[in-house]
């Protein structure tokens, strides 16, 4: 009976030290390390993949980004096929060779005339910078859901607007903004240096 406590006792402390699904692989980094970590990735490697599901759970991720009055103006067109994928990196310009081996190549854009707008009007002199702003908080939280996952991005900005339309019959009525790689590191890359703190913010 005693050895038997003890084997209970052993299988509690697992559990509370690993949580109730017994695997300590399940916990994420902290999100001081998914900054230090996030970097912009130019080099990915060959041979691996990222399936459908994995890209619903980093994109759902997305969705709890904030954005103006809950408008939720960004947008996702995921290349997954080889030949998806192979058109998009004809229309990122320099970046192709940089972006080779990455699996899923994820093009953002944002709904004009929702975030920035109140009844149909500009709510102020920014009008649809705010959905560029919203569409970047979104991808944020995209990089960061990303690193958390195992995966590396790099944001593209240099992209054919008007191909990447076409491709994926895009409206018009939507920003496109940029293309956005998923896939796995093939090298680390140098941790570039940061303005100080005192050039960007000011304290009053």
């Amino acid at each position: 009976m005693k050895k038997i406590s003890s084997i209970v006792a052993a299988a509690l402390s697992v559990l509370l030290l690993f949580g109730c699904s017994g695997n300590p692989s399940s916990s994420s980094a902290s999100l001081d390390e998914l900054f230090a970590s996030r970097r912009s990735v130019r080099a990915y490697e060959a041979g691996k993949t990222i399936s459908e599901a994995q890209v619903r759970e980093l994109l759902s991720a997305c969705q709890n980004a904030p954005s103006w009055a809950n408008q939720q103006p960004t947008k996702y067109y995921v290349a997954m096929t080889p030949e998806k994928v192979a058109a998009v990196q004809d229309m990122v310009g320099s970046n192709k060779d940089k972006i080779a081996n990455a699996p899923v190549l994820i093009v953002s854009t944002f709904e004009k005339g929702k975030s920035g707008f109140f009844r149909g009007q500009q709510a102020n002199e920014a009008g649809d910078f705010w959905g560029a702003y919203d569409n970047g908080l979104s991808n944020a939280y995209l990089v960061l859901k990303a690193r958390d996952m195992g995966f590396d991005t790099l944001i593209m900005g240099m992209r054919d607007a008007d191909a990447l339309r076409g491709l994926f019959s895009i409206p018009e009525n939507e920003a496109v903004m940029a293309v956005i790689s998923l896939g796995y590191r093939a090298e680390d890359p140098s941790v570039p240096t940061h303005r100080s703190l005192d050039d960007i913010a000011k304290f009053f």
